[in-house]
């Protein structure tokens, strides 16, 4: 397991009605004996206004609708112009009409006008006019609209755009975009320099409106003594920070800003506790120096026992029972939130379960596999709070010395302690309860224990001060003591 460190040196509409034009009234017959009326000349003629349902393009004609059959009066109208009598016949039903051939009803029926006497060549010759006006507006309407469904013909590709409502761009406030529109201002991307130039870039987020970052301790170790660091938010502001306090064992620390705005905005703290295995998860922070990164995921387990380490041989490791999840997690993402479907904080991303092609830091950096860790922000919580008030990390502990190699059967106490010290503490928590060295501690309260980081991890999610039942082996008998932990102050 290794310490992600931060390694980035219609349908159409309907077309207007044909308009019927008046026929003029048919001359009485002329009186016994008188000459016949002169035929007319050059009798003007109108284009019949276009088919309702014609095709786009399609010529534009007089004559009856397709499928319409002479009626009565259609045939006494065509025998009159077979005689080259006047006037020429009335326009045939539209197909669109009731009574008309095939389509669908649009309106009544065309019914021709009764005939008036007197012949009317003036207001025959305006209601053509007029007719041939109407036709016209609407061929034109039609020409149009074929043109505009037809533009991409030639290419045959059809395409469709999206709607730009403003309206439709607005997001949820629950939703993932909702959620890291609120989050992505209070994360900051932090840079860490050694006096040695060496360094990296990591991410935080804003803890309290007095200017502290929470983050990982081995984001900013390297700028601890004497270092620079800064942090910038997702506006391209930047900031000089601080070391408050660090806890190398959690994991955890926390900076401050010099000379903070007044509109710090914290991110809520969820109760970490309550989380569920499958819950949703957004994670924010800077991989691969990537800023304003985010990404999403689930929690994939729950008390994970997970000792960390960045890989650079110069640190102890962490421990920590922590929260697993599948969003990406790179080097850079180190200190970031991750939040829950709310956008409120679970965890502090902290480190990943490394690809076959090498560990983080080094050369051959691999990237998220879907194993990420984070530090439960309840644990985080009351780090932080130790760490403002008195700069160093407070951590239970049981006095005794366990064996750091893992093992399926639990955690073993050693023979002899650090340095050749002894490996139960005189007095202490472990010796209270009769813990002996060569005792195999198999659960704390209802955790199986299978390892001495499982052990380790397990202790530190609780206070100094609380009582935990440990239960461990001896000569292969079983026994279950009360253990009230002790504390121990600062990283030794």
């Amino acid at each position: 397991m290794s310490t992600e460190n931060e390694g980035t040196s219609v349908p159409p509409a309907p077309s207007a009605p044909p308009v019927p034009v008046e026929s003029p009234a048919t001359p009485a017959p002329a009186p016994a004996g008188s000459a016949p009326s002169p035929e007319p000349a050059d009798a003007p003629t109108a284009a019949m206004p276009p088919v309702e349902g014609a095709a786009p393009g399609a010529h534009e004609g007089s004559g009856a609708a397709s499928g319409a059959a002479p009626g009565p009066e259609g045939q006494h109208a065509a025998a009159n112009a077979a005689a080259g009598g006047w006037p020429p016949p009335p326009p045939a039903v539209p197909a669109y009409a009731d009574g008309g051939g095939g389509g669908h009803s649009w309106g009544a029926s065309y019914q021709p006008p009764e005939p008036k006497p007197g012949p009317r060549r003036g207001g025959l010759l305006a209601a053509v006019v007029a007719a041939a006006l109407i036709a016209g507006g609407v061929g034109g309407g039609i020409g149009y609209w074929a043109a505009e469904r037809n533009d991409d013909s030639g290419s045959g590709s059809t395409t469709v755009s999206a709607s730009d409502n403003p309206a439709d761009f607005k997001r949820n406030a629950s939703s993932v975009a909702g959620i890291a529109a609120n989050a992505l201002p209070s994360t900051v991307t932090i840079e860490a320099e050694g006096s040695d130039g060496e360094g990296g870039t990591g991410s935080g987020f804003v803890y309290d409106k007095q200017g502290h970052i929470l983050t990982n301790n081995h984001v900013v170790a390297s700028a601890a003594d004497g270092g620079k660091l800064s942090a910038t938010f997702s506006n391209g502001k930047k900031y000089d920070a601080e070391v408050i306090g660090r806890a190398q064992g959690y994991d955890v620390a926390v900076i401050k800003l010099k000379n903070a705005p007044s509109n710090l905005k914290p991110l809520v703290l969820a109760n970490s506790d309550k989380v569920a295995v499958g819950d949703s998860t957004i994670a924010i922070g800077a991989p691969f120096g990537l800023s304003n990164t985010v990404t999403t995921g689930i929690v994939s387990a729950k008390n994970r026992p997970v000792a960390s380490s960045d890989s650079s041989g110069s640190s102890k490791a962490s421990y920590m029972n922590a929260l697993q999840t599948d969003a990406s997690i790179n080097p850079g993402n180190s200190g970031g939130p991750l939040l829950d479907a709310r956008g409120a904080v679970i965890g502090i991303n902290s480190a990943i379960q490394p690809g076959s092609s090498g560990g983080i830091g080094g050369s051959g950096q691999s990237g998220s596999v879907g194993l990420g860790f984070a530090i439960p922000i309840n644990q985080a919580r009351n780090v932080a709070k130790q760490l403002i008030k008195t700069g160093q990390p407070v951590y239970p502990v049981i006095g005794a010395s366990v064996a750091l190699d893992e093992q399926s059967d639990g955690a073993k106490i050693t023979e002899q302690g650090a340095g050749g010290s002894s490996a139960v503490t005189a007095n202490g928590p472990a010796d209270k309860a009769g813990l002996k060295p060569g005792d195999v501690i198999t659960k704390l309260d209802d955790t199986v224990i299978d390892s001495g980081p499982t052990l380790i991890g397990q202790i530190w999610t609780h206070q100094p001060g609380d009582t935990v039942k440990i239960t461990y082996k001896r000569g292969g008998a079983e026994h279950t003591v009360d253990v009230v932990l002790g504390e121990r102050k600062g990283d030794s």
